[in-house]
């Protein structure tokens, strides 16, 4: 395939293991033609991955954060945005708010958290970004105010916990939201209307409407990456990802610690 578009996940796959932008990752990012845009697609907020762009000179770039709730243009305007309703944002966490879990809320640029917990400080670390502390209902009642609802809940815990919350959801709000757990500790909730696949093909018509799916090679280690490597012309997998998502894609490259993005680019184009 003639390869017209490079997308790439972030964490477990573009980063390496001390979630770095490693030297080599950097420079076969630089090294890829002016005329094949290169994006990320993530389930990050977008300041966060704005430092990214910076970083790999890609900063004029669209972006689809949130695994594709919100998709920017390279100017920061918003193309799509897919909200979980407010009325489904302030049920589960208003029952969050007695158990023993810690949870962010995000919306675009915004990322509230009631405590700035254990939790909230090792995401701050690891995004280098700083939350809002905000009081929960404050938050519910200034997002009432404006008829906005979450891009992202991140909920973080023991893992019994997370158990009891999916099962929370999976009764009320099967139809309408979808739980991923992105590690045993990390519970990421969406609104189910979305994925990196179908975010990305909103793109394609939006922005770049010459380039099909089949003209894109992206990359990813993880379950909700599973469509996008699925319905791009080369989806790559990292050696380090899931083993379903190994087994699924029939492409693969080097580790994320062995810069395997930088390695496939170097291979395919």
């Amino acid at each position: 395939m003639e390869c017209k578009l490079i997308c790439s996940d972030i964490d477990g796959t573009l980063l390496d293991v001390n979630r770095s932008l490693s030297i080599e990752t950097k420079t076969a990012v630089k090294s890829i033609s002016p005329e094949i845009p290169f994006l990320l697609i993530s389930s990050r907020m977008p300041k966060s991955m704005q430092l990214l762009q910076a970083e790999l000179r890609t900063a004029n770039m669209p972006l689809i954060a949130y695994n594709g709730a919100l998709i920017l243009d390279g100017s920061g305007k918003v193309l799509q945005s897919i909200e979980i309703p407010f009325a489904i944002t302030n049920r589960i966490c208003t029952h969050l708010s007695g158990s023993e879990l810690h949870f962010s809320l995000y919306n675009n640029s915004e990322w509230v958290v009631p405590a700035l917990d254990f939790w909230a400080k090792r995401e701050q670390n690891n995004t280098r970004i700083t939350p809002d502390v905000r009081p929960l209902k404050e938050t519910l009642e200034l997002w009432d105010h404006k008829r906005q609802g979450a891009h992202k809940i991140m909920v973080m815990g023991e893992p019994v916990y997370l158990d009891q919350i999916e099962q929370f959801i999976s009764e009320n709000f099967s139809e309408q939201i979808n739980a991923y757990r992105s590690k045993d500790t990390y519970l990421e909730i969406s609104n189910k209307e979305l994925d990196k696949a179908s975010a990305l093909a909103f793109l394609l018509s939006a922005e770049y409407p010459e380039i099909d799916m089949e003209d894109v090679m992206a990359f990813g280690d993880n379950y909700n990456d599973q469509t996008l490597l699925k319905q791009v012309g080369r989806g790559v997998a990292v050696a380090n990802a899931k083993p379903e998502i190994l087994e699924a894609t029939p492409f693969h490259t080097l580790s994320n610690h062995e810069h395997g993005v930088a390695a496939a680019i170097e291979q395919y184009c």
